[in-house]
């Protein structure tokens, strides 16, 4: 019965994931890039702490975070559950459901490292330099090639 459910939803299914994975990823791909732009003013630029400045990166920060990334990133997950759950969709006897599942895993932990990151930034306390940052922009790409890869080349 879920099983029927779930495939005729299916077309319906895996757009509103790739929907989701879009936005998500545009968020994992942009946070990071404010931390650099925000960690830069706060050492280069002469942004103070508790600056309007600050207090705006903080605000585009969250607002990112809380309006775009966790959404997007939870309904990623249940559109993806989902089809994981639609019979006939996933061969567990290869490789890429397992090489995506690990992928997803790994964006999931570190998108929950950038929403402990911002609150480094709000209480002053980060420690990582723009060019860190910078470095870990290329996780979420790094994960991506694995998972469009294994989707599409089905290896």
């Amino acid at each position: 019965m879920l099983g029927d459910m779930l495939w005729d939803g299916y077309l319906w299914i895996k757009a509103l994931h790739v929907m989701s994975v879009l936005a998500w990823m545009a968020g994992l791909f942009y946070l990071p890039r404010l931390y650099v732009y925000h960690v830069e003013g706060l050492k280069k630029h002469g942004v103070m702490r508790g600056s309007e400045m600050d207090l705006l990166f903080q605000h585009q920060e969250r607002l990112l975070l809380k309006a775009i990334m966790n959404p997007a990133a939870v309904s990623t997950w249940f559109f993806g559950l989902c089809l994981v759950f639609t019979p006939g969709i996933v061969d567990w006897s290869m490789a890429w459901p397992w090489a995506k599942g690990f992928s997803v895993i790994a964006m999931t932990v570190f998108h929950l490292f950038l929403a402990r990151a911002r609150l480094k930034f709000v209480d002053g306390s980060n420690t990582l330099a723009g060019r860190q940052w910078r470095m870990m922009n290329e996780i979420p790409t790094l994960l991506m090639v694995v998972i469009v890869l294994g989707v599409i080349l089905k290896f």
